[in-house]
């Protein structure tokens, strides 16, 4: 390789890699964003109140889940054994027609309450043993209570009208009413990091995060009740569990990548650590990096691959399979030299790295909020095609904790929990239940004899 393009690299590699000591210095601004978003006031983190706990592990029942992230809806009924143990009855998904997800929400609200018809038929489920139903919905919502929230604003290409500013439960629960599903009870309502966190909570209590690393970022954690100053509900429990938002946190160092990416963005100014962790991002943030060395004549003698000319043309995808050694012949990798490759290679490297190295800075931002000497052990459940997928990611994500803690880094477990947003949908609407039959139990006594 030649010696400018040795430079260039080293230049990259100084913009996107992040040292310890810079770490901390996020940490303290993540630690400062996280107190001001629980007391209410101006943050770049949300700290949303889900008004649900972790479970104890020993709920018990059948239960129903619809699972709501992207494009397709995943509808399971579970069995929860009473023993930290979740198994998984039935399962189908049913993919959203553009139709649905950009018509009226009526239309939208009616698919989901007909696939949970058709999923009773498939499986040739008796549907009334099924009563009751955690809704996994993974849009941005302002929730009043366990199973209320109103849509702040659609995203991932949604748009269906009459649905911003509603209850999402109510909503679901007028279209069940429809298809003659009114015996159906909405009892809880959550997105997809709480999920993950209760999913892998059920069975292993040590867990305290749940995480989304995919083509989004995000994460949950049990906050105790008496330091989210902006809640004013019911205190019957010590902890709730929080959606972070973490992927607004706004206080990261960007370089000149980051901020032309941001300014072409839908949503400028929004988002900035998802614009730098996330699988939406990641390949952009590369092409443009390889742009630059096109530019400065450091790569391609060849003819330029057309890939690298079309904005978000390169994606994770596309990073993740050169990582395992698949090169997409859309790279254009046989028409180019031995140097051209290893540049481009590690320039994947260095947008990767940065990426694991910022949400393993941020895992340890709310392992150090919650425990700050780092003197228990801490299992963070993690979902997503980066964390599951790209090679060398996890590992990178140890070595920055590593960076960090020293040896303590070994108390802070990382584990994949793979479609965590369904199960945990489940167990929270067991959680749930629980809650509201010990609440008529309290206020009608006589129950207790029946």
């Amino acid at each position: 390789m030649e010696k400018e393009t040795l430079n260039f690299l080293e230049d990259i590699n100084g913009l996107f890699y992040l040292t310890a000591p810079d770490a901390r210095d996020i940490m303290l601004r993540f630690h400062k964003e996280m107190g001001l978003g629980l007391a209410g006031k101006e943050s770049s983190l949300k700290m949303i109140p889900s008004f649900v706990g972790r479970p104890r592990g020993n709920e018990k029942g059948n239960f129903l889940a619809i699972d709501l992230g992207g494009t397709n809806i995943r509808i399971l009924a579970v069995r929860l054994d009473g023993e930290g143990r979740a198994e998984p009855l039935a399962m189908s998904r049913y993919p959203i027609s553009h139709e649905a997800m950009t018509g009226t929400g009526v239309r939208f609200f009616d698919f989901i309450a007909g696939s949970v018809e058709a999923f009773f038929k498939e499986h040739n489920i008796e549907a009334k043993r099924l009563q009751n139903l955690g809704f996994t919905f993974s849009f941005p919502v302002v929730q009043s209570s366990i199973a209320s929230g109103r849509l702040i604003s659609w995203t991932k290409g949604f748009s269906a009208s009459d649905v911003e500013g509603e209850d999402v439960v109510e909503l679901l629960v007028r279209a069940l009413k429809r298809r003659g599903l009114g015996f159906i009870d909405v009892v809880a309502l959550i997105n997809d990091t709480v999920g993950t966190l209760v999913a892998k909570s059920y069975n292993d209590h040590i867990c305290d995060m749940g995480v989304i690393l995919g083509t989004g970022t995000n994460a949950a954690y049990p906050e105790k009740i008496e330091r989210i100053a902006k809640y004013q509900g019911p205190r019957h429990q010590d902890e709730m569990i929080i959606n972070i938002e973490w992927g607004g946190f706004n206080k990261l160092r960007r370089n000149i990548y980051d901020e032309t990416l941001d300014a072409s963005s839908f949503n400028p100014g929004e988002q900035r650590l998802e614009k730098m962790v996330s699988g939406m991002y990641l390949g952009e943030i590369a092409r443009l990096i390889i742009v630059d060395m096109i530019k400065e004549g450091l790569i391609f003698n060849s003819p330029i691959p057309e890939i690298f000319s079309q904005p978000y043309g390169l994606t994770t995808e596309h990073l993740s399979l050169a990582a395992q050694g698949q090169i997409s012949h859309e790279l254009g990798f046989t028409h180019m030299s031995q140097t051209d490759k290893d540049a481009i290679l590690e320039v994947f490297r260095i947008v990767s790295n940065r990426s694991a190295r910022i949400a393993a800075t941020a895992i340890s931002a709310v392992v150090t909020w919650m425990d700050k000497k780092i003197e228990s052990n801490h299992v963070i459940a993690i979902d997503g095609t980066l964390f599951e997928k790209y090679p060398g990611y996890s590992q990178n994500m140890e070595t920055m904790l590593a960076d960090i803690f020293g040896d303590s880094a070994q108390k802070i477990r990382l584990e994949k929990e793979k479609d965590g947003s369904g199960i945990g949908a489940a167990i929270t609407a067991a959680i749930a239940s629980y809650s509201k039959n010990k609440s008529l139990i309290a206020r009608l006594p006589w129950l207790r004899h029946r």
